[in-house]
């Protein structure tokens, strides 16, 4: 029997008043119901959805105690990339930043806002007619991986936005895990004998993860954001971050208040906010890393615009890590893909940031001399970015105190620890080099690894355990052999039953359409990672361009430097690397980049930046148009550029810089029509 219309009218009433009482309670702070009267009005929705499943809504608030298990999380591209910021450790950097933007923006007055960088897990939600349809988490910074079901569950972040809130949003902040939360969750891990968390960020990151909500609903995550999508943003006539910030909060969503976000004009008062919170964030109930600086205003970012791998309008400001003294009793050597001889610490264990702390990494032999460092000493370990341990010092002038042993004069060795050959350190460089790349396993295991890789070739069913088996009988020299292996050669082997030899073989075939990026990546060249791998193979279009590449040409792509350049000559003049180049391509890889059938050639040959709001699509569609016709985008303006396409509210100093420098500017209309007519 379907619902009556007044049935329908009362879950309609009830849900907005719960959603009412949960944006007071959770994000405002101001209840004007007990905790009893709450949890009697959502006993009535249950039962009314109980009795009326037609009225099911995945945003009732009913649904934030959980109970969707999911094998699996949908990996979903992000909008526009999340990118990770550069860091910056004290107030000459600071300053040296502020300096390049204020160059870079000679005529405009730039205004900074601060706010604090939680120490959580990157969020970005979704909401299509004001209801959250999708929760992704950061994944490798173009994907990532849909956890709403988890989300969901987090009081305070909102399921239905307010009245007055855009219908399509996307909105960026960061869920974390509240210090008294996650000390009464370790609490109840003593009591029922299981191991502690180690710290409130990786637990955070562990929660959304699991595979039942009901779980997620039981740890108590929090969540803020501060990033609204600016497209969304600039439409609505907001013109820069804090207004954009401050009107998030009207649509229902928890926002950084107070001081905890400021605006500043110069570096002394961008200072003065670091050196508040660097005392402050000790009472508060949540942990943070440090600031977070953006240039405020939307015109000046698109003019700044973004590098490969971070914005050029935002630094994060890193707190001093916490140190610890312990015992460097001993120094081993570690060989990687490339040949790279990295010694690295074996340390009395000490606990470092909620974490033992074990073994840090101390780069390279000048590092070691310029620390001083011996064994036995006593040493001064932190955190590099509160994630890598390293040793930053010599506790004491005394050596060994308390030691067991007497501190040894360091010798960096001259041969590999792992194939005996001389090991060699190029001119300019402070690493030294095992040479024997063919013969030496670690560099065969580690290259194989790599080319394995999620984000290279991604083959299912082979990984590190597999690869080390392989090598060691002899079967796979280089990822070339891969292609060559066989179920009677596989099948011998421990732990390959014919279902896993069956999966791994099934995984070789379906690499061969893995994109060229993607390969050219998994080669592993020096210097050379996703990222420019992917700028690279687009550029060239295929391998066998790579082949015939000189050094001028590869400086002529955007971002390619001196050393990527030099590295990807060398490599591609090595007889035995055009040797396994030229077996992968026999073994049916990838060599060429599939490019979308283009509608038409009316861009060819342009040189085109977006900028501003369009009426008529969004500016991701405008980009897709570009390259659609035949156009090539590029991010910012510069004596390269041919056109810009502008929309409404488009930055007074990017025009100025296209009208200086003799640039077409073609308005919305203009652009289609010129798009429209092939020419």
């Amino acid at each position: 029997m379907k619902p009556s219309e007044e049935t329908r009218l009362r879950v309609a009433q009830l849900r907005q008043e719960l959603h009412d009482h949960n944006h007071r309670y959770y994000v405002l702070a101001e209840p004007v119901i007990s905790d009893r009267e709450f949890d009697e009005l959502l006993a009535e929705l249950a039962r009314l959805e109980e009795e009326n499943p037609e009225l099911h809504d995945a945003t009732s608030p009913t649904q934030r105690v959980g109970g969707d298990l999911t094998d699996r999380f949908e990996k979903v591209a992000h909008r526009a990339p999340m990118l990770s910021l550069s860091n910056t450790y004290n107030e000459e950097e600071v300053e040296a930043w502020v300096q390049r933007i204020q160059s870079s923006l000679p005529d405009n007055e730039v205004e900074f806002v601060m706010e604090l960088k939680y120490d959580g897990v990157a969020i970005s939600l979704w909401y299509e007619e004001g209801k959250l349809v999708r929760a992704l988490t950061r994944g490798d910074g173009t994907q990532g991986e849909d956890v709403r079901a988890n989300v969901a569950t987090i009081r305070s972040v909102p399921l239905q936005l307010r009245e007055g809130a855009p219908k399509r949003l996307e909105i960026r902040g960061e869920i974390y895990f509240p210090w008294p939360a996650f000390e009464a969750l370790n609490a109840q891990r003593r009591e029922s004998g299981e191991a502690e968390f180690a710290n409130p960020r990786n637990t955070a990151a562990g929660t959304l993860k699991l595979q039942d909500s009901k779980l997620v609903a039981a740890r108590p995550l929090d969540c803020t954001l501060y990033n609204v999508d600016e497209e969304v943003a600039q439409s609505l006539g907001i013109t820069g971050h804090l207004e954009a910030v401050q009107q998030a909060s009207a649509w229902g969503f928890r926002i950084p208040e107070g001081r905890r976000i400021e605006v500043a004009n110069t570096v002394a008062e961008i200072m003065a906010f670091v050196r508040h919170w660097d005392e402050a964030r000790r009472g508060l109930d949540f942990a943070i890393d440090g600031i977070v600086i953006k240039v405020n205003h939307y015109d000046l970012r698109q003019e700044l615009g973004m590098t490969a791998k971070s914005p050029r309008w935002a630094i994060a400001y890193k707190f001093e890590t916490e140190q610890a003294v312990t015992r460097l009793n001993d120094i081993v050597f570690q060989v990687g893909r490339t040949g790279a001889i990295t010694p690295v610490a074996e340390l009395e264990p000490v606990l470092l940031n909620g974490t033992m702390v074990k073994r840090a990494s101390l780069h390279n032999a000048d590092q070691i001399a310029k620390l001083g460092v011996q064994r036995g000493d006593d040493v001064l370990v932190e955190k590099g970015g509160e994630i890598i341990p390293k040793i930053v010092g010599v506790a004491s002038e005394e050596r060994g105190l308390g030691g067991l042993f007497a501190p040894e004069p360091f010798q960096f060795p001259s041969t590999c620890p792992e194939c005996d050959s001389q090991l060699v350190r190029a001119e300019g460089e402070a690493q030294h080099y095992c040479p024997n790349a063919l013969s030496c396993p670690p560099q065969v295991k580690g290259r194989i690894e790599h080319f394995i890789g999620r984000k290279a070739m991604n083959i299912d069913g082979l990984g590190e355990e597999t690869v080390s088996q392989l090598v060691e009988a002899g079967l796979v020299r280089n990822p070339v052999d891969l292609y060559a292996l066989t179920a009677q050669q596989l099948l011998p082997l421990e732990r390959m039953a014919q279902k896993s030899v069956d999966n791994l073989l099934k995984g070789l075939e379906a690499s061969k359409q893995i994109p060229f990026e993607r390969v050219l990546f998994a080669l592993g060249i020096r210097h050379v990672g996703e990222t420019v791998a992917k700028k690279l193979a687009h550029a060239l279009g295929s391998m066998q361009a790579f082949k015939a590449i000189t050094r001028e040409e590869l400086l002529a792509i955007d971002e390619v430097g001196p050393v990527i350049a030099d590295q990807v000559v060398t490599q591609f003049a090595d007889p035995a690397f055009l040797m396994q180049v030229e077996g992968l391509e026999r073994a049916g890889l990838n060599m060429v980049v599939e490019k979308a059938t283009a509608l038409s050639q009316a861009l060819e040959g342009e040189v085109v930046v977006v900028s501003g709001v369009f009426q008529s699509l969004s500016r991701d569609e405008a980009k897709q148009l570009v390259g659609q016709h035949g156009g090539r985008l590029a991010s910012s303006i510069s004596s390269k550029t041919t056109i810009v396409w502008a929309g409404d509210n488009m930055g007074p100093s990017k025009r100025q810089k296209a009208e200086a420098l003799g640039i077409p500017i073609m308005d919305e209309a203009g652009m289609l029509a010129r798009i429209n007519s092939g020419g």
